[in-house]
C-alpha cells in the first residue's frame, strides 16, 4: 500500500481533511502542467476548477490498458470517494476537488468494474461544487439523446437479467390475481402502469395472456401507462400494439398519459381485474407528500393486486452526500461488476450501459436535492396496503431466468460469482442478489380496509 494511502486511512474529520487537502495540493502542483494551470487562472477558485477538468479530461484520454500506471484498490477507491463526498457535506470545495483530482487519476472507463463505477461517482460529486451555468457542469450533466438512452436501456435489457427479473415476476403475480377473478370479471384484465417507459415489461405479459385465450373464451387487456413525454409514449404504443397483432383471441388497447396526470383521468372499466404497477416507480418521488398522495389515490382505486419492484438503493436527503455515497455504491458497483462478468470491458454495448442509462442514474442521484422519504414497505403498510406472499411459480420463474441466463446461483447460498435469488419476510418478498447484496426486490400488495 502507498504512503498516501496509510495517510488516508488515518485521515477522519474536519482537521483531516484541512490535512489531506495541503497534501494533495503540493503533490498537484508536481504533475505534468497542473501547477502552471493553477498559477496562469485569472481567480484562483477558476484555477482549482480548472484543475479538475484537467483531471476529468485527463482520464478520457486515458489508453484503456492504464499501461505503466498503479491501479489502486478497491478500498482505496472507496476511501477517496467517501474524503470527496465528506468534505463537500463539511463545505471545503478545496478539499474536495483535492480528493477528486485523485480520484479521476484512478478511475477509468474501461478498468475494472470499481475503476468504472468510480468515474462517475466522480462526475456526480464535482457537479456538486460547480454552478449550473458552469461549462464543466454542463458537460458532466449533459444527458445523452433519447436515441442514446434508448440504446443504453436495451442492451441493459439484453445482458442483464435485472430487469427482466422485476418484469417477469411482476407479471406472474399480476397473472395469477387476473386467474383468481377469473370468473368473476369476465376475463377482463385492466392494468395501471405508473412508468411505462419503453414498455418493455408488457409484451411477457400479453403472451401469457395469449397463450390463455381461445375463440370461445378471449381475453381483454387495458393497459393504461404514464410516461414522460407524448413521443415515448407514442413509441411505447407502436411497439406494443404492433406486438399484440400477432396475439389471436387477445383484445387490447393502450393509452398512454403524461405523467402529472391524475388518477381523475383514468377510464377503469367495470367488472375488470384491476392490477397497478409500481415497478421502479416510488423511488422516483421526490417528498414523501408526493408519495402519500399517489398511494392513497391508488388505494382509493381498491386495486385487486399493487406490484412493487425496488432497486436497493438510497434515496440520497438533500444536503448529505457522504451518506448516500456509501450506501449506494455497493449497489452501483454489484452492477458493474455484473456487467464486468457479461460483457468485454472493450465492448461498445457495455459503454453504452454505463454511460447513458447506469452513470446517468449515478450522477442524477447524486445532484438531485431531494427530500428524504421512508422505507417503501412502511409507507404501503401506512397507507392502507397489506403485504402477499409471492407463489412458488414466481420463485421456479426467477430460478428458470437465471439459468437461461447461465448466471444462477442457488436460492440457499449465493456463491462468489452469478446472481441468485432470495425470498424474505415469508415469501412476501422476492430479491435478485448478487453475491451477499440485493439488486431488486419484489413484493405484491392488496388494500385492506
Amino acid at each position: 500500500m502507498s504512503p498516501k494511502f496509510r495517510r488516508l486511512q488515518r485521515m477522519e474529520g474536519d482537521d483531516n481533511v484541512r490535512a489531506w487537502r495541503s497534501h494533495a495540493i503540493k503533490k498537484r502542483k508536481a504533475r505534468d502542467g497542473f501547477g502552471a494551470c493553477h498559477v496562469k487562472a485569472k481567480d484562483a477558485d477558476d484555477g482549482k476548477f480548472l484543475v479538475l477538468l484537467q483531471a476529468k479530461e485527463r482520464m478520457l484520454r486515458e489508453d484503456p490498458k492504464r499501461s505503466g500506471q498503479e491501479d489502486a484498490t478497491d478500498e482505496q477507491l472507496r476511501r477517496l470517494l467517501l474524503l470527496a463526498a465528506s468534505a463537500i457535506d463539511a463545505d471545503h470545495a478545496d478539499a474536495a476537488i483535492d480528493a477528486l483530482v485523485d480520484l479521476y487519476q484512478h478511475a477509468s472507463l474501461h478498468g475494472h468494474p470499481m475503476q468504472r463505477v468510480m468515474a462517475y461517482f466522480a462526475d456526480g460529486l464535482a457537479a456538486r461544487i460547480l454552478t449550473d451555468s458552469s461549462p464543466f457542469y454542463r458537460s458532466i450533466m449533459a444527458h445523452p439523446t433519447p436515441e442514446e438512452e434508448f440504446t443504453g436501456f436495451t442492451e441493459l435489457y439484453r445482458a442483464s437479467p435485472c430487469y427482466q427479473f422485476a418484469h417477469f415476476t411482476a407479471n406472474q403475480t399480476i397473472v395469477e390475481a387476473f386467474e383468481a377473478e377469473e370468473k368473476q370479471n369476465g376475463r377482463r384484465l385492466y392494468v395501471i402502469d405508473f412508468d411505462v417507459s419503453y414498455g418493455f415489461q408488457w409484451p411477457s405479459l400479453i403472451q401469457s395472456l395469449c397463450d390463455k385465450a381461445t375463440t370461445s373464451k378471449p381475453i381483454s387487456l387495458h393497459l393504461t401507462g404514464f410516461g414522460r413525454s407524448t413521443e415515448e409514449l407514442k413509441n411505447t404504443e407502436t411497439r406494443l400494439v404492433g406486438f399484440s397483432k400477432s396475439c389471436s383471441n387477445l383484445e387490447f388497447v393502450y393509452n398512454g398519459l403524461l405523467r402529472g396526470s391524475t388518477t381523475s383521468d383514468l377510464k377503469i372499466e367495470k367488472n375488470a381485474t384491476l392490477a397497478v404497477n409500481l415497478v421502479f416507480y416510488l423511488q422516483t418521488m421526490k417528498s414523501s407528500s408526493e408519495m402519500l398522495a399517489t398511494l392513497m389515490s391508488i388505494h382509493s382505486l381498491n386495486p385487486s393486486v399493487v406490484v412493487l419492484a425496488e432497486k436497493e438503493i438510497s434515496q440520497r436527503p438533500a444536503g448529505y452526500s457522504a451518506r448516500f455515497v456509501e450506501s449506494s455504491l455497493n449497489y452501483f458497483a454489484a452492477m458493474f461488476r455484473s456487467l464486468h462478468d457479461c460483457l468485454p470491458a472493450d465492448s461498445l454495448g457495455r459503454l453504452s450501459i454505463e454511460k447513458n442509462h447506469l452513470g446517468r442514474e449515478i450522477k442524477s442521484a447524486i445532484t438531485c436535492n431531494c427530500e428524504k422519504t421512508s422505507a417503501w414497505k412502511g409507507r404501503m403498510e401506512s397507507t392502507g396496503f397489506q403485504g402477499m406472499k409471492l407463489s412458488s411459480r414466481s420463485v421456479s420463474q426467477a430460478k428458470l431466468l437465471l439459468k437461461i441466463k447461465g448466471q444462477f446461483s442457488t436460492i440457499e447460498h449465493v456463491s462468489n460469482s452469478g446472481f441468485g435469488i432470495s425470498e424474505t419476510d415469508d415469501g412476501r418478498t422476492l430479491s435478485l442478489c448478487l453475491q451477499d447484496r440485493n439488486l431488486i426486490t419484489v413484493s405484491a400488495w392488496k388494500c385492506t380496509r
